[in-house]
């Protein structure tokens, strides 16, 4: 998973229980997300910053370039004019490792790492909010992905 510019270190923390749950095996953390460091993060965390290692990276348009290079698929979860529902049919036939990346819960995941992106997920919703909270988002996507 790779965290882009996330704000709250609440959610930062709910998002690596999360990750812990579904068998995530890294957290690139880019820009301003708070890392293990932060005690909200461990606080809400409960302990998975230890089940699943970390690495902080301050230029995430950098890091996806090397992952690709590296071979791993990457997918963005944004409302985006190229992206589609996520569904259970999203092509985990590919043996690839897979990045997922969730954005900033106020201006989404940059533009440069949606560029880079392989595929782009959004959430269909009922509601007439537009978003979930990223930890939610973050939790339904994983679901999804394992």
């Amino acid at each position: 998973m790779l965290l882009d510019n996330i704000r709250s270190a609440w959610n930062a923390g709910s998002i690596f229980r999360s990750a812990d749950g579904f068998g995530f095996t890294h957290a690139y953390l880019c820009g301003i997300t708070p890392t293990p460091e932060s005690e909200a993060v461990t606080k809400t965390s409960l302990g998975a910053e230890e089940t699943v290692p970390w690495t902080y990276h301050k230029d995430a348009v950098k890091l996806v370039r090397t992952l690709k290079k590296k071979g791993c698929l990457v997918w963005a979860l944004e409302e985006h004019e190229r992206a589609v529902p996520l569904s259970a049919n999203i092509g985990l036939e590919d043996s690839r490792p897979v990045v997922l990346i969730v954005g900033n819960e106020v201006t989404g995941v940059d533009p440069g790492l949606l560029a880079l992106s392989d595929s782009i997920f959004y959430i269909p919703m009922q509601g007439d909010k537009q978003s979930f909270n990223v930890a939610i988002a973050f939790g339904i996507a994983a679901y999804q992905l394992k």
